[in-house]
């Protein structure tokens, strides 16, 4: 059975996203693998995230899988993707429609970035939408767990003290309204293409 559950209560598919093995998770879901199975446990996507495979990522994110299956110990996908600072995974699932301020805990992708202190991933965060002053349970702002004088604390010194574009503000404002349809939403747009371009994060 291709959705066979192992004594972990995993699916094939769970385990081929988590070796990053892109053949093996297209032949499963060729043959019919549930993107999104119901589980106690991470999903497929969420396994995706954790091993670093954009190629595997990209592939679940085709055939429709929940961007936001939330887990009791990662939260969401990109919660993972964050936590193991893998950049490529957490871009595919922000252009997907990836909701980037979700919160497990109220502990949100930003906090996950500054825990990293990776400056970079602090700044694609900003550029989706992120939320530079969400508290957690504990009542902190990701920038409370930002090595002092590093450059993921310098990113959110700038950004808590400077204002976000009109031009970013509609960006995410439309990207939002589009939700997960955006991709394929926004290239139809009758507007110019650099718009097209920019809205898409290209």
């Amino acid at each position: 059975q291709v959705d066979a559950r192992n004594i972990d209560g995993s699916t094939p598919l769970c385990d081929a996203c988590a070796s990053g093995s892109v053949e093996c998770v297209k032949v499963l879901l060729s043959h019919g693998a549930k993107v999104n199975p119901p589980l106690y446990t991470a999903s497929p996507l969420h396994e995706a995230c954790m091993n670093g495979s954009p190629e595997c990522v990209q592939l679940l994110i085709d055939v429709g899988a929940n961007l936001e299956a939330h887990d009791c110990h990662f939260g969401t996908p990109l919660h993972v993707a964050c936590a193991r600072e893998h950049l490529d995974c957490a871009k595919l699932l922000l252009k997907a429609g990836a909701n980037v301020n979700a919160a497990k805990l109220h502990e949100t992708a930003l906090h996950h970035a500054a825990k990293a202190r990776n400056a970079d991933l602090v700044e694609m965060l900003v550029e989706f939408g992120g939320d530079v002053y969400a508290r957690d349970n504990r009542g902190k702002k990701p920038s409370d767990y930002a090595r002092s004088g590093g450059p993921a604390a310098r990113c959110f010194e700038y950004y808590e003290r400077t204002p976000r574009s009109l031009r970013q503000l509609c960006r995410v404002t439309v990207r939002r309204a589009a939700g997960r349809g955006a991709p394929h939403t926004i290239p139809q747009l009758d507007i110019p293409p650099r718009l097209i371009r920019y809205l898409s994060y290209n």
